[in-house]
């Protein structure tokens, strides 16, 4: 049963969120690019991949975080509430809308480095595979393109957990009733940060962390590929306009 507790509101909340953030990373790739110009957006991919994922995460988690609060009160309390909606019902009444948003500056502080780590790492690692295999996309079969997403995806993973890891840590425990005492939310963030000290923040269940992690988001990167491909799409590359 503990491991179900806000099951729901964790499945759909991180669909919307993934829906939102790969697909906003592509859009906001894409629309750099034709505002820039190849041979620019070359030069600055790095900074694009950042911006793009900066922009695309932080859009996907307002509507990630009410859906977050809900989950962690429900796992922490598991007799706040029966479901989702139920859920919904019982923060916004004793909590109001500011409820649902308490978390929103720790689930910034985590997911936009998080986000912006996860698509810089996998695309220069991606062009590092490509290159050194002397091979653009457009020369590989999907298959072979998403194998390259799936081991760029893991060196993703592991980075993007190594950043995001000690404002997890703050995330899991801002929502917990009590938790940093009274105040603002920045005060009670620096109160629960130290009680739990920095070195345990950066340390505490990371390897395992970036097991999870690591293997997630190789998933994520293959599966969006597939989905691509089976729709008939083409994911967006950058290439050098002088070759």
């Amino acid at each position: 049963m503990a491991l179900t507790t806000g099951l729901g509101a964790t499945a759909f909340g991180y669909f919307i969120q993934g829906w939102f953030k790969f697909g906003g990373v592509e859009f906001f790739k894409i629309n750099a690019v034709k505002a820039m110009g190849e041979e620019k957006a070359w030069e600055n991919k790095t900074p694009i991949y950042l911006a793009s994922a900066a922009a695309a995460e932080t859009i996907a988690d307002i509507f990630l975080c009410p859906l977050e609060a809900v989950r962690i009160r429900a796992v922490s309390d598991p007799d706040f509430c029966d479901g989702l909606a139920d859920g919904f019902g019982k923060m916004l009444k004793a909590e109001g809308v500011g409820g649902f948003y308490a978390g929103l500056a720790p689930i910034l502080a985590k997911q936009v480095p998080y986000t912006m780590t996860k698509f810089a790492v996998q695309g220069i690692s991606a062009d590092a595979i490509y290159g050194s295999m002397g091979k653009t996309p457009a020369d590989l079969s999907d298959s072979q393109n998403v194998s390259v997403s799936l081991a760029s995806g893991v060196l993703a993973g592991v980075a993007s957990a190594v950043v995001s890891h000690p404002a997890d840590t703050l995330l899991s425990k801002v929502n917990k009733a009590g938790a940093g005492g009274d105040g603002p939310m920045v005060q009670r963030l620096m109160n629960i940060a130290k009680e739990v000290g920095f070195v345990n923040l950066c340390t505490v269940g990371l390897l395992p962390r970036c097991v999870m992690i690591g293997t997630l988001t190789a998933g994520q990167f293959g599966i969006f590929d597939t989905v691509m491909n089976a729709l008939g799409a083409s994911k967006f590359h950058f290439h050098n306009p002088n070759e």
